[in-house]
This record gives structure tokens, C-alpha cells and sequence, in this order.
């Protein structure tokens, strides 16, 4: 039987004059044996409000292929939309989607990235997590990385969190959690932020035969981040991860 791979969801639709952007349409799904899910469509501009959240990605196949990405979050005068989830991968192989990234917040907070799909059940890695978006207050938070396969694959990194130039950098996610032989992902950076920078995430954990995931880094600013804690190496064969640093402290504005 021939795979069928999802189509990509369409755009949403630009805000009015007073209103928010539209969501992102979700890609499609796989075909029901094999083929990849499609992507999401990205979230449309908020002029004047919020800007629209990105489309989820299509799961795949039940048997193999792989998950779509999730769209980007649309840029907002207020606030950025959210990146969407990255689709799950199908039963016996392939990878989950990566998550969108956070769409740019014009005068309020960055949207939040999108966590990463899941990794196929039997072998497959989990998808990355999305980047928090940039705010002229605060930055958004990264998704988390995905989870990979029960028996073989590593975890999804976790997404960065986005720069707050007048407010808080947003938080890195976590890093996905590792199959029985596979590493954690590694968690994602806090993004600097004005007043405090952002928390690193944590690093995924492993599970038989592999290596934790390392923290993330904490963001700078006036006060900083901390650095996310590693994850757990494997029980047989492994190494934990390493935590992430604490920022230095900074006197002016961001550093970008």
C-alpha cells in the first residue's frame, strides 16, 4: 500500500483593523499505514490585538513516518501567538514534528514555542521544541522537547525562551525523555531579559543505555536566570547531564 503524506494547513488570516490574527491551520495526517503528517500553517498578523497561534502539525502514519512541524505563531501588536505542536510520529518508526516557534509580541509578551511531537513507539526520537517568541515586555517560553520511542531513540531538545526587552526573558523547555537506549535532550536556554532573565530548562532523562540531557542556561539581566539541572543517565550504561549556569548579572539593557 502506497504511503500518503498529509497536506500543509493554510495560513491564518490577517487580523483587521481591531481584531487578532487567525489560527494556522493543522497539517494533515499521514496515510493510515505510512506516510508523514503535513506541516502547520502559520498564525496570521494581529495589527492592532494578538496575533494568531500557530497550526498543530499532522501525526503520522500508524506504521511509519514522520510527525509534521507546528507552525510559526503570527506576529501581534500585543501579543505574539503561539507556536503549534509538533505532530507524533506513528507506531513502529520515525521522529516526532519540531514545535513552531513563538510569534513576536509588538508591545506586550513574545508567544510561547511549541513542544515537540512524541517519537514513533517502537524507535524514533522525539521532535525539538519550539523558541519562545521576542516581547517588548516579556519573551515567551520554549516548548519542550519531545519524548522518544519506548525502545529506542532520544529526546527532543528543548526550545530557547525569547528575549524580554522591558520585562523577563521567557523560560527554555525541558528536554524530552529518552527511549531504553537513546539520550535525554538537552533543555532549552533562558532568553535575556531586561529585569530577570529567563530559568534554563531542564535536561531530559535516559532510561537504560544513554545520557542525561544538559540544563539550559539561565538568561541574563538585572537578575539571572538559573541553569536548568541535567537529566539522569541510564541505569545501565551512561552518564548524567550536566546542569546549566547561572547568568551574570548585567547593569544596562539586554544583551542580544
Amino acid at each position: 500500500m502506497a504511503c500518503r503524506i498529509g497536506g500543509a494547513g493554510g495560513a491564518g488570516g490577517v487580523a483587521g483593523t481591531s481584531g487578532s490574527g487567525g489560527q494556522g491551520g493543522s497539517g494533515g495526517n499521514g496515510g493510515w499505514l505510512s506516510g508523514n503528517g503535513g506541516d502547520g500553517g502559520t498564525g496570521g498578523a494581529g495589527a492592532v490585538n494578538n496575533g494568531g497561534n500557530g497550526g498543530a502539525g499532522g501525526n503520522a502514519g500508524l506504521l511509519s513516518g514522520n510527525g509534521g512541524d507546528g507552525g510559526t505563531g503570527g506576529y501581534g501588536n500585543n501579543n505574539g501567538g503561539s507556536g503549534g505542536a509538533g505532530g507524533n510520529a506513528g507506531w513502529l518508526a520515525g521522529d516526532g514534528g519540531n514545535g513552531g516557534t513563538g510569534g513576536v509580541g509588538g508591545t506586550t509578551n513574545g508567544g510561547s514555542g511549541g513542544d515537540g511531537g512524541s517519537g514513533a513507539w517502537f524507535s524514533g526520537n522525539g521532535g525539538a521544541g519550539g523558541a519562545g517568541g521576542q516581547g517588548i515586555a516579556n519573551g515567551g517560553d520554549g516548548g519542550a522537547g519531545g519524548n522518544a520511542g519506548h525502545f529506542f531513540g532520544s529526546g527532543g531538545a528543548g526550545g530557547g525562551g525569547g528575549i524580554g526587552l522591558s520585562g523577563n526573558g521567557g523560560a527554555g523547555g525541558n528536554g524530552g525523555n529518552a527511549g531504553l537506549i537513546g539520550d535525554g535532550g538537552n533543555g532549552g536556554n533562558g532568553g535575556g531579559g531586561y529585569i530577570s532573565g529567563g530559568n534554563g530548562g531542564n535536561g531530559g532523562n535516559a532510561s537504560m543505555i544513554g545520557n542525561g540531557g544538559n540544563g539550559g542556561n539561565g538568561g541574563t539581566g538585572h537578575w539571572t536566570g538559573t541553569g536548568g539541572a541535567g537529566g539522569s543517565g541510564g541505569k545501565l550504561v551512561g552518564q548524567p547531564g550536566f546542569a546549566g549556569a547561572r547568568a551574570r548579572a548585567t547593569t544596562n539593557s539586554v544583551d542580544q
